[in-house]
């Protein structure tokens, strides 16, 4: 496996690492399921992407064709991951709710089964700028270290 591969991937673990004790300070509870949700901060498609291209950018030079398919693809995943994925679980949401009011009209008592549900498609929601952004910034920064760790060490980089 590549150097930039391999970049991509830690960086994406620790985002969705990291993820759980930001929500913590948050909360003030400890979920570990947040390891492997998406959506919240920071965004982990936006740190693998931007640690990928700045990984990419110091390897070969901004100037390559690696890096403008790197950075293309990231652009790409990082507006669809705040854009398209954010709308498509807003509207989950307003459709939970709905079936959740007709359900009360119809007087239900299985009503929390619908509770249960609009919280498992809160925690899928796509991001806010901010967790796109917070992605970006940890992404660039592994990116950069373990660039740098590759380069310091005058041999290939083991994991």
């Amino acid at each position: 496996m590549n150097k930039g591969l391999k970049t991509a991937l830690a960086t994406i673990a620790l985002a969705q690492f990291l993820k759980i004790p930001i929500k913590q300070l948050e909360t003030g509870r400890w979920d570990w399921r947040l390891f492997f949700e998406t959506g919240g901060m920071p965004s982990s498609h936006s740190a693998g992407v931007s640690s990928l291209a700045t990984f990419i950018a110091l390897e070969r030079g901004v100037r390559t064709i690696d890096f403008a398919l790197a950075a293309l693809f990231g652009l790409i995943v990082m507006y669809d991951a705040q854009g398209v994925r954010r709308q498509a679980g807003e509207l989950a949401l307003r459709l939970n709710e709905l079936a959740e009011e007709v359900k009360k009209l119809e007087d239900d008592p299985k009503q929390d089964v619908y509770k249960k549900r609009q919280q498992q498609l809160r925690a899928r929601l796509g991001h806010q700028p901010i967790e796109v952004v917070g992605g970006a910034l940890l992404g660039m920064a592994t990116g950069a270290i373990l660039h740098w760790a590759c380069r310091r060490r005058r041999e290939p980089f083991k994991w």
